[in-house]
Formats: structure tokens, C-alpha cells, sequence
């Protein structure tokens, strides 16, 4: 796992506030249930911090931000350097 993978994982059981849950970088987090629209949106904006990109929220669909590996993809698939 990188370094901002696991940065992304730290935040992702702080948001979550469930003791002992695990996550790895394959876990799903959307398709489970973990994680809804509304931590997506704060997820978006963490992942945005940790890859110094700006992702616009219209081309990010959940099923690409259910696992944090699908997440790093689509940071550098659909992101732009912030100005």
C-alpha cells in the first residue's frame, strides 16, 4: 500500500467510526454499504488533498470510488493539476 493509500485508509475508519472494521486497499466500500453519497462526497475532496489533483464530481460515478485502489485510478484517469 502507498503512502497515500494508506493516508486515504486512515481517513475512510475515521469517517466510518466503527471500531476493529478493516479496509484494505480491495475492500469494498460502496457496493458493501459502507460508505454513502454523502461520505462520497467528503471522500472526493480528501482524495483531491492526497493526489494534489482537481477531480471533477461529474465524472466520478460511485462504482469508481468503491475501493481505494479504484480511487487512486480515477484521481489519475479523470484529475487535473490544481492551479
Amino acid at each position: 500500500m502507498t503512502p497515500e493509500a494508506a493516508q486515504m485508509k486512515a481517513h475512510i475508519v475515521a469517517l466510518l467510526r466503527k471500531p476493529g472494521i478493516t479496509i484494505e486497499e480491495d475492500s469494498p466500500l460502496v457496493s458493501s454499504g459502507l460508505i454513502d453519497s454523502m461520505a462520497l462526497v467528503d471522500l472526493l475532496l480528501t482524495l483531491e488533498d492526497i493526489t494534489h489533483l482537481r477531480i471533477p464530481a461529474g465524472k466520478v460515478q460511485p462504482k469508481d470510488m468503491n475501493t481505494i485502489a479504484l480511487m487512486f485510478a480515477t484521481a489519475q484517469r479523470v484529475g487535473k493539476p490544481r492551479k
